[in-house]
């Protein structure tokens, strides 16, 4: 099956053969992951969209493909408009969409290992209204045509060592069951990759980008634990790594697992564990405790180890940025380089000095127009060349095993137009914003999203995506559950030792691109004469902005000494790891504005 019409009218027979009339594609696993492993790439293959972020439906004769504002464009580009409507999240929803599309009388299938408890009672409902049924489907229709579908990793878990991690898995697990007992469950589920790896002091090769293994555990309330994972995964050293306390159970029987817990009180989070783990304890008379999993905080607030090792691999990477930079300055006004030879050629300075592990997600290199689209990625038919006249958007990352990077610098391309210069000092003003925010205590990062964007809204412009995430430790490069964002739903307050990126930007349809990022920690704050617990921002990311690209005259004197403060620390930090021209560039780049 070459073409994705063939693909959708196969699922269409499929689907005949199922006695559906409707299923719902998600792009997650089934441990509703953001970025899944190639076995888990259902909506790519169905669709061909490439994004990290969608769900499609597919009806008898209609289909619909659901993304966020950050693949306005690239979901039209890559997904045929013929075959599939575009719809926005969050102005329509898959439920909603189902409620107002869905026929008569209809069964639309869901694979209860991709959806939460949450998601399939929501679409329940609106299908009730249409006089619709939801169906849970014990064999996912799309994995039945799909004829060449890869099989999940085989690659063997790796320890993460105490001198990064900072503390024993031993010890997260007392905590875990200290909080069980808290809350008066036998045992808490964790499904969440990225939890796994942090609770166990565990990494793997699974996912692309993303250090984890496929697994899932059960945490009793001894601190003992049953880790359910490819039992050829674990060689001798791993077992001694994990010790005595945790059983090595083949992930195939995890469901059985949950079968055993009748008359057990388990906890949950009813936002990281799909439908199906909910069902199996129902089914099997467990009492269900739904709670946020007790790793997701603990994870968030690095220890001193994890800082002290995340500025370490800043320092790192921030060299190999500025290499690349300085090589930037100078090939690229020639013509001769395209997105993908500076994406590559980025990679390798990354790679130089041995200790990187891989990307931390598959670098955005956008050249003029590309740089448009938020979460682009070069292709052979897309690949641009980067040209004078032009902006190059570069937005990367490296996982190092002592912490996660995540950056983006928006270079000129010879001489830029005075817009570009005005937007991208607009963009500048307010990263300076949040960089230098001091807040109370509880705030949220809700709260401080208007920080970022009140000089682009004063001037009528906006970006269609949040202004921060958060980072892991040699773990996901988006981690939760902090994040800045418009919507305050959900939020969680900044604490001291979270890593959260600051990443406004500015998107012109079909000329350019600008984005700032920069990683930034969250730290107390001493104030004289303080009421209240105040909280700030440490910047970590070390690189340098580009000079041409900044008006002068729209920075207050504030914001220009902000600016020549961060250059004098990249100065510091990053000079003495260059040489040669490189260096001479850096002490350019950064001399005082």
């Amino acid at each position: 099956m070459s073409s994705h019409e063939d693909r959708l009218k196969a699922l269409r027979d499929q689907l005949a053969r199922d006695r559906l009339t409707g299923f719902v594609v998600p792009l997650t696993d089934e441990h509703m992951s953001e970025y899944v492993g190639a076995y888990a790439q259902r909506l790519a293959w169905l669709t061909g969209f490439q994004g990290s972020a969608g769900s499609a439906v597919v009806l008898p004769e209609e289909a619909a493909i659901f993304t966020d504002g950050r693949y306005t464009l690239q979901v039209r580009e890559q997904v045929d408009g013929q075959h599939w409507q575009y719809e926005g999240i969050p102005q329509t929803s898959v439920a909603a969409w189902l409620g107002a599309h869905a026929p008569e009388g209809g069964r639309i299938g869901y694979d209860p290992w991709l959806h939460t408890r949450k998601w399939a009672e929501d679409a329940a409902v609106s299908l009730k209204a249409r006089g619709a049924d939801l169906v849970a489907v014990d064999t996912n229709p799309v994995d039945a045509i799909w004829p060449d579908r890869p099989a999940p990793g085989t690659a063997k878990l790796q320890p993460h060592e105490e001198r990064h991690a900072g503390q024993s898995s031993a010890e997260k697990r007392a905590a875990i069951a200290q909080w069980l007992a808290t809350n008066r469950a036998d045992a808490v589920v964790l499904s969440a990759l990225d939890s796994i790896a942090w609770a166990f002091n565990i990494r793997g090769s699974d996912v692309d980008r993303t250090p984890v293994a496929l697994a899932f555990a059960l945490v009793h309330g001894d601190g003992t634990a049953d880790l359910f994972v490819d039992p050829a995964k674990v060689g001798p050293d791993m077992a001694a790594h994990l010790g005595h306390a945790v059983r090595i159970r083949d992930r195939a029987g995890f469901g059985e697992a949950l079968d055993a817990l009748a008359g057990k009180t388990v906890a949950v989070d009813p936002q990281r564990a799909v439908a199906a783990i909910f069902n199996r304890l129902d089914d099997a008379g467990a009492t269900i405790v739904a709670q946020r999993d007790p790793t997701i905080l603990p994870k968030a607030i690095k220890n001193p180890v994890e800082i002290d090792g995340h500025k370490a691999a800043q320092a790192r990477d921030g060299a190999a940025l500025s290499r690349f930079l300085h090589w930037l300055s100078v090939e690229g006004p020639k013509g001769h380089e395209t997105e993908m030879s500076a994406a590559d050629r980025l990679h390798a300075f990354r790679a130089e000095g041995g200790l990187l592990v891989d990307l931390s997600f598959d670098t955005i290199a956008g050249s003029g127009p590309n740089g448009a689209v938020v979460h682009y990625r070069a292709e052979e038919k897309t690949n641009r060349p980067v040209e004078p006249g032009t902006l190059l958007l570069v937005d990367s990352g490296g996982q190092y095993r002592d912490g996660t990077t995540d950056v983006t610098r928006t270079v000129a391309i010879g001489t830029p137009t005075a817009e570009m210069v005005r937007n991208f000092t607009l963009v500048l003003k307010g990263h300076i914003a949040l960089a230098t925010a001091t807040f109370p205590k509880g705030t949220k990062g809700g709260q401080l999203d208007v920080l970022a964007r009140q000089y682009l809204w004063a001037a009528g412009l906006d970006y269609a995506h949040g202004t921060g995430h958060g980072v892991g430790s040699f773990l996901s490069v988006h981690e939760g559950p902090q994040r800045i964002g418009t919507s305050t739903e959900g939020d969680e307050p900044l604490a001291a030792g979270m890593i959260v990126s600051n990443e406004p930007g500015y998107y012109k349809t079909g000329a350019y691109g600008i984005r700032i990022e920069n990683l930034v920690l969250v730290e107390p704050r001493s104030i004289d004469g303080a009421e209240r617990e105040m909280l700030g921002f440490e910047t970590l990311t070390l690189a340098p902005l580009d000079r041409a690209l900044i008006d002068l005259p729209l920075l207050s004197a504030a914001e220009r000494a902000w600016v020549d403060a961060y250059h004098a620390r990249v100065l510091a930090v990053i000079g003495p790891q260059l040489e040669g021209d490189a260096l001479a560039w850096i002490g350019m780049a950064c001399a005082p504005l």
